[in-house]
């Protein structure tokens, strides 16, 4: 039995010397990070490459699972692994002190190789989170090892005195106590390094559009119980990106630089030198690729920019329909995620615009603060780059960004959707009338009608709410006569070109979701 007692003393004080070493190197990576470059941390860095690596079904898996907690769950997921590993390396440096020691910098190594693949690495520097943090959690594992290791018996005694207790609790308080001051600092001087881009925003002033938003129609918004609002508020418009530290760019320091094949006049541009140019104010609904048939990752808002098109054409662009030798427009964001876009698409008239203002405020930085680009009509992944620094001219057949690159679509034209917002599915409404209602949309044609099935019933007509243009969704109402009992209800919208919404099902992989969406409900 004491011998028993002793290997799980044993593996205890293992256990704990290899978690706090892994919290030792981390604290240390933040404070280090801190000083550096916060998005060279070695988490963020390790969980980039992880998101990069990951066949896209598994992200659409994540992203339908999680929604937009899906970072946070990776990141714990990095976390756990680590502490498991941690664990592991701590047992076994009782016996083995060097090879526990080494095993820590091996993931050091790990860190900074991670650190130089990403997109947006500065370059050497972005190592040293890594790296300093893995030295110091394998000297924190070596000390605790240490003193966790069997020492001489007592005199007369057999055996061995098992473990120094004070050498080793002494080692492990100042070893919590100095790492936890570490993480501290590095937190506070991550704050300080995003302040000046806090403050930025905070004393951004928008200057009033040279051309405003068309007054939205009376009727836009629909009087339905549980029906989704005409304009998403910022805070709650869906985000997904692969940013797992959301960057917090100076607007002062910030440029744009336009450059690239069939541009004439290379351009970069200052956050003053776009917003002193006439601006437009437009109502416009965003979908992500991700969304699934019914999903929640759409959201409308009015947003305030610089028309793309005008920008290209100053800088001598022409769209291929006129000659022009650029068919794609590679977007870089400061993360170095890439986007492209349709030159075409970007230039026939449309309202694509670099926007710098979203529902009467400066971008979130969550949405992209201080400048990204949006072009009606297109999925998000091909159209919508956040914290945009960089487009450049080329073409498809030359470059393949981010996403193509995992065998998404290169050219992605939102589909006509529609979706039931109320009844809820599985709700439990009362016989009698009962109002179905939601929201359809296909961006940059419109929506023209919207029409309602019940079970294997006809399709009725649905009414439909005002229109604000066809660069925005549409609510739509219908009074269903209940009957008790079980129904199903789907609905199917028409766009402005007359195409009705397939009722063919497909996933969001390559170029998004189609077929009809339906709700079941117990009618009582």
């Amino acid at each position: 039995m004491s011998s028993l007692r002793s290997k799980l003393v044993r593996a205890a004080l293992g256990a704990l010397a290899g978690f706090l070493a892994a919290f030792t190197a981390l604290a240390v990576a933040e404070l280090v990070a801190g000083l550096v470059r916060p998005a060279a941390g070695p988490v963020t860095v390790v969980g980039g490459a992880v998101i990069d690596r990951t066949p896209a079904a598994v992200k659409d898996f994540a992203i339908r699972t999680f929604g937009e907690n899906d970072k946070i769950v990776l990141q714990l997921g990095i976390l756990a692994i680590l502490a498991l590993i941690a664990i592991g390396l701590g047992v076994l440096s009782l016996s083995h002190r060097r090879t526990g020691a080494a095993g820590v910098l091996l993931f050091g190594i790990v860190g900074a190789a991670a650190a130089l693949s990403r997109p947006d690495s500065t370059g050497a520097g972005d190592v040293l989170p890594s790296i300093a943090g893995a030295v110091a959690g394998a000297v924190a594992l070596y000390v605790l090892a240490t003193e966790a290791a069997p020492g001489p018996a007592p005199d007369g005694q057999a055996g061995n005195a098992g473990w120094n207790r004070r050498g080793f609790l002494t080692a492990a308080v100042v070893t919590a106590v100095a790492a936890t001051s570490a993480g501290a600092l590095g937190r506070y001087f991550t704050g300080r390094q995003g302040q000046g881009a806090v403050a930025s925003r905070e004393n951004l002033v928008l200057p009033k559009p040279a051309s405003p938003a068309p007054a939205v129609p009376a009727g836009v918004q629909l009087k339905v119980p549980g029906i989704t609002a005409f304009t998403t508020p910022n805070s709650d418009f869906y985000r997904v990106d692969t940013a797992l530290t959301v960057p917090k760019v100076d607007a002062g320091t910030w440029r744009l630089r336009i450059h690239g094949k069939g541009v004439s006049q290379p351009r970069t541009y200052t956050l003053d030198q776009l917003i002193a140019r006439p601006l437009v104010e437009r109502d416009i609904t965003l979908t992500c690729v991700s969304n699934e048939v019914g999903g929640p990752y759409i959201g409308n808002a009015r947003w305030l920019g610089v028309p793309l098109a005008d920008l290209l054409e100053e800088a001598g662009v022409r769209p291929p329909s006129k000659g022009g030798r650029a068919d794609q427009l590679v977007a870089r964001s400061v993360d170095g995620m890439t986007l492209g876009s349709p030159v075409e698409d970007v230039m026939d008239g449309r309202d694509a615009i670099l926007a710098v203002g979203m529902n009467g405020e400066p971008l979130p930085f969550d949405h992209g603060f201080p400048v990204r680009m949006l072009v009606p009509g297109l999925y998000g992944y091909v159209s919508a780059c956040k914290w945009i620094e960089d487009i450049e001219l080329t073409t498809f057949d030359a470059y393949d960004p981010y996403w193509v690159k995992r065998k998404w679509a290169r050219k992605a034209p939102i589909k006509t959707q529609s979706r039931i917002d109320t009844p809820k599915p599985f709700a439990r409404p009362t016989a009698g009338t009962v109002t179905v209602a939601g929201v359809a949309w296909a961006q940059h044609r419109g929506i023209t009608r919207v029409q309602i099935r019940v079970d294997d019933g006809p399709w009725q007509d649905a009414d439909l709410a005002a229109q604000a243009g066809v660069d925005t969704w549409r609510q739509w109402s219908y009074r269903w006569n209940a009957t008790p009992g079980g129904h199903n209800i789907t609905v199917r919208a028409t766009d402005g070109t007359g195409q009705v919404q397939t009722e063919q099902r497909t996933r969001t992989i390559p170029d998004g979701a189609s077929g009809r969406h339906s709700v079941f409900v117990t009618v009582t």
